[in-house]
C-alpha cells in the first residue's frame, strides 16, 4: 500500500510529532495523540499494539509497540504491558493499535482487552487514558466514545 519511500516519510513525522510531545506542557491533546498513532502505525501491514508510557503530569516517558500479529489480529499479553509499565514507572499509559483494514471501528476482542488491561494496571495503580485505534485515514479514541 504504502512505498519504502512513504513508510519513512510517515516514520520521519511521527518522529517529529513524539518530539513536541516530550516538550509539551502534557500528553492530553487528543489530536496530537491521535496524529501520533496515525503517523506511526498507519503504514503497517500487520496489525501492532503500543503503549504510550506517561508520568502524573501526562508527560511522555516512552512509547513502545510491544506486540506485532497477522493481517488482522494481534496478540496481547497484560503481563508484557505491566512489565514495561513498570520499568518506565508509568503513572498512566494510552493503548494504541492499528486496523490494517483501514477501518478504526473497534472490535469487541479490541473493547475486551483494554478492559483485561484496565484491570490489571489498576491493581498498581497505573490509569489507562484512552485507547487508539488506528486506522487508514482516520483514528477512534475509546475515551472519546465513551468505551474506557
Amino acid at each position: 500500500m504504502f512505498s519504502v519511500q512513504e513508510k519513512s516519510v510517515l516514520d520521519r513525522a511521527a518522529q517529529i510529532i513524539e518530539s513536541k510531545i516530550e516538550v509539551a506542557p502534557s500528553f492530553i491533546s487528543s489530536k496530537l495523540t491521535k496524529d501520533y498513532c496515525q503517523f506511526t502505525l498507519c503504514h503497517y501491514e500487520h496489525e501492532a499494539f503500543g503503549v504510550l508510557f506517561l508520568n502524573n503530569n501526562h508527560r511522555l516517558l516512552g512509547s513502545e509497540v510491544l506486540f506485532r500479529g497477522t493481517i488482522d489480529s494481534a496478540a496481547i499479553y497484560p503481563r508484557e504491558v505491566l512489565k514495561e509499565a513498570l520499568k518506565q514507572n508509568a503513572a498512566a499509559v494510552i493503548f494504541y493499535h492499528n486496523h490494517p483494514s483501514g477501518t478504526p471501528t473497534p472490535s469487541d476482542a479490541d473493547i475486551c482487552i483494554t478492559k483485561r488491561l484496565k484491570e490489571a494496571l489498576n491493581l498498581v495503580d497505573i490509569r489507562v487514558v484512552d485507547h487508539i485505534v488506528v486506522g487508514l485515514e482516520s483514528c477512534v479514541s475509546f475515551s472519546e466514545t465513551g468505551l474506557l
